[in-house]
């Protein structure tokens, strides 16, 4: 069995030899990722419910055809990302070829996470694929079963040479990080993430973070309350709240609570029935670990229960939970919650609910439901978010167009469909130059003069109207 090192080097010999930067490469291992999703779908799924028992329809939804979507977006798209850009060219240019070439990185690193292990591993795998990149994967060792199919698939449909899965816990992972990479692509916690932080800098590795935070969802002024519950309801209790950019807790109006309270309990006992526990479409927490936390934090919670609020750690089940009549103090709300409980916090007016989420850490994602579009637009305009979706949640993360990823403490860079081909490529600036206009190149050289400078600063900077050019050749 190889070491760890032996794997990288033998990565990065494939990728010095240049057999990963073809068109036609990149497009066969994406398709051959394609084969591996189509021919392997009931495994996959059996694998998520080994984990999670996540539902096939959720499993379908989020981890296979989402990338499946991410794929062939980008297996349609590959030829024309790849085509340099051309930018605009100044007098002193103006016969030169300049561009922006996007070239591959190197051996790059994808750690996973447990919630999604399927999604947040192959999602920026594609990219890193499409942009010519050879990469090692980690997948989460918490999502045992998903781990095992990946390091046994991987290999089987992509090259071997170019490609590598490696397994094991946090001991294995640090180990992987003492070691070169030309990216490192993380999803999971804060506290992880400030781990890989300080192991990429000995290296000044660029990296991407994809953490998450306490995305808020504010509730204020006309509502179709039965059709927000639902959607509230179905975003917050979808892998039973195990979601990065699951609402995290509400904010709304006393008379808004009032109301969205009986409308949550209704929703919830229509998609998951009078016993969410024996319903089908209701995962579990991932380990009893992850169960005790939840059940601490809701212990220690001050807030009044009027939903859920039992469990069965044996079966890791904890029922979708709805408190209300918190302080901004309260145990629930000083860290991501990553389960189903939903606190609802009550404000007096659309200031004060805005000001609570700007004196917070910015979050992966920022949901308001409102009728009223300048509700909306205010709170847009007026706060700071990874991403923002109206009326809905989680769904913005769906469409491949739209980049995805966190600020500030909820992240750094972005990805899907384009955005994580660009994260792992390098935007190198290129200009070809020839013999021609040599006159003014003249005007640079010395001895200098007041005339020659004045000359220069005309044909070298950039106008008020159309493409200028850079002031310094």
């Amino acid at each position: 069995m190889e070491s760890q090192k032996q794997v990288i080097e033998r990565l990065r010999t494939a990728f010095r030899s240049g057999v990963t930067t073809p068109l036609q490469f990149r497009l066969t291992q994406l398709e051959a990722l394609l084969s591996l999703l189509e021919d392997n779908e009931p495994q996959i799924l059996e694998a998520m419910h080994k984990d999670l028992a996540k539902p096939k329809f959720e499993a379908v939804l989020s981890e296979v055809d989402l990338v499946v979507n991410d794929l062939c977006h980008t297996i349609s798209n590959l030829h024309s990302w790849m085509q340099p850009s051309y930018v605009g060219k100044n007098l002193a240019t103006k016969l030169d070829d300049c561009f922006v070439r996007r070239e591959p990185l190197g051996l790059v690193l994808i750690i996973g996470a447990w919630n999604y292990p399927l999604q947040l591993i192959v999602a920026p795998l594609i990219g890193a694929i499409a942009a010519g990149n050879c990469a090692i994967l980690k997948p989460s060792e918490i999502s045992k079963a998903t781990e095992q199919l990946l390091s046994a698939l991987i290999p089987k449909y992509l090259s071997q040479e170019c490609y590598a899965v490696i397994c094991g816990g946090a001991e294995e992972t640090k180990l992987l990080l003492e070691n070169r990479f030309d990216h490192i692509f993380y999803t999971g916690s804060q506290a992880v993430a400030r781990s890989i932080l300080q192991a990429a800098a000995v290296y000044l590795t660029p990296v991407t973070l994809e953490l998450g935070g306490k995305c808020p969802c504010l509730i204020y002024g006309r509502l179709d309350i039965k059709a927000g519950a639902k959607r509230l309801v179905w975003a917050k209790f979808f892998n039973v709240g195990q979601s990065c950019v699951a609402p995290d807790y509400v904010l709304c109006t006393t008379e808004m609570r009032d109301a969205l309270v009986p409308a949550i309990r209704e929703a919830l006992e229509e998609f998951y029935g009078p016993q969410a526990q024996q319903s089908p479409d209701y995962g579990r927490i991932i380990t009893d670990r992850h169960y005790d936390r939840l059940m601490e934090l809701l212990g220690k919670s001050e807030g009044k229960v009027v939903i859920g609020g039992d469990g069965a750690k044996e079966d890791r089940y904890m029922a979708p939970t709805v408190i209300v009549d918190l302080k901004e103090s309260d145990a629930l709300m000083q860290e991501e919650i990553f389960g189903p409980i939903l606190p609802i916090i009550t404000i007096e007016s659309l200031d004060q609910g805005i000001s609570f989420i700007n004196q917070r850490e910015k979050p992966l994602a920022l949901y308001v439901f409102s009728d009223e579009p300048q509700i909306v637009t205010t709170v847009l305009e007026r706060t700071s978010s990874g991403g923002f979706c109206s009326n809905d949640g989680i769904v913005h993360m769906t469409l491949p167009g739209l980049p995805f990823g966190g600020v500030g403490a909820s992240g750094m860079g972005s990805y899907h469909g384009r955005w994580t081909f660009e994260t792992f490529s390098h935007r190198r600036g290129c200009m070809l130059r020839g013999w021609g206009l040599e006159r003014i190149s003249m005007l640079r050289y010395p001895p200098y003069s007041e005339r020659r400078l004045g000359w220069l600063r005309w044909a070298t900077t950039a106008k008020k109207k159309g493409w200028g050019g850079c002031s310094v050749m």
